[in-house]
């Protein structure tokens, strides 16, 4: 049976259409540089959670350059992750490399300032060490992420939540390392506690192989409880949907 996800309702819901995935990453760069400027303003820091794939890698560009490279207090932002796949850092599929490369990189951020998943380790082991990592992070306060990016699947997965998977269930934890057998790979993924317990979170979504996907969740239709991005909904934060016309087809 499905498992049963959590239907919280988040304090704010939008939905945001822009017209090609060039406007995409330029709305989602400004989204994260409006959350970086709240997050300054009241707590001197911005702990962001990046996502991997293409869509989010063209935001990451953006933001290298005028005038979010030189309006951005870089110094004052500590990076994490919502996913990671069980591979080394330099892999050609790792999250980490491609942000590296697309962002950490082009914008000279010290390792210091990242909180890589560590997807070469166990992953039962690398779950629990970023668990810790983030609760060190936060020194004993609640674990809540200033601004969380996700991405969406054909099959409706976001981070490595994955329908049918055994991480939908967590609610304990705020890491898990989740087995996914049709791709007989195991990732590591933030869970839903994590997740819904962020002030801002937003969805990047382009093209039209998402746009049914997208439809099920955005118009509630039957099923959309099975999809794991309709669990993502933070309780006491905003939730924003951003899509390109493509992806937005079927609304």
């Amino acid at each position: 049976m499905p498992t049963k996800l959590p239907s919280p309702a988040p304090a704010t819901f939008e939905v945001h259409v822009v017209p090609d995935a060039p406007a995409l990453a330029e709305a989602g760069a400004l989204e994260f540089a409006r959350a970086a400027k709240d997050a300054f303003e009241d707590r001197g820091i911005f702990h962001a959670v990046l996502a991997g794939g293409s869509t989010p890698r063209a935001l990451y560009a953006r933001l290298t350059r005028p005038p979010f490279r030189g309006s951005i207090r870089w110094d004052r932002v500590r990076f994490f992750f919502g996913d990671e796949r069980c591979v080394p850092p330099d892999h050609e599929r790792s999250n980490y490399r491609m942000a590296r490369e697309a962002l950490f990189d082009p914008l000279g951020i010290p390792a210091a300032r990242v909180f890589r998943m560590k997807g070469e380790a166990d992953p039962a082991r690398a779950a629990r060490d970023y668990e810790a990592a983030i609760r060190r992070r936060f020194a004993g306060h609640r674990a809540r992420f200033d601004f969380v990016l996700l991405g969406l699947g054909e099959d409706g997965h976001t981070a490595s939540l994955f329908p049918e998977t055994a991480a939908l269930a967590e609610r304990r934890s705020l890491v898990a390392a989740n087995e996914v057998p049709k791709l007989s790979e195991w990732r590591l993924t933030l869970t839903f506690r994590a997740l819904n317990a962020a002030r801002r979170v937003v969805f990047l979504v382009s093209g039209p192989e998402k746009a049914t996907a997208a439809a099920k969740i955005l118009k509630k239709q039957r099923g959309y409880r099975d999809l794991p991005a309709a669990g993502v909904a933070p309780r006491r934060g905003t939730l924003l949907w951003l899509l390109d016309e493509a992806a937005a087809s079927k609304l």
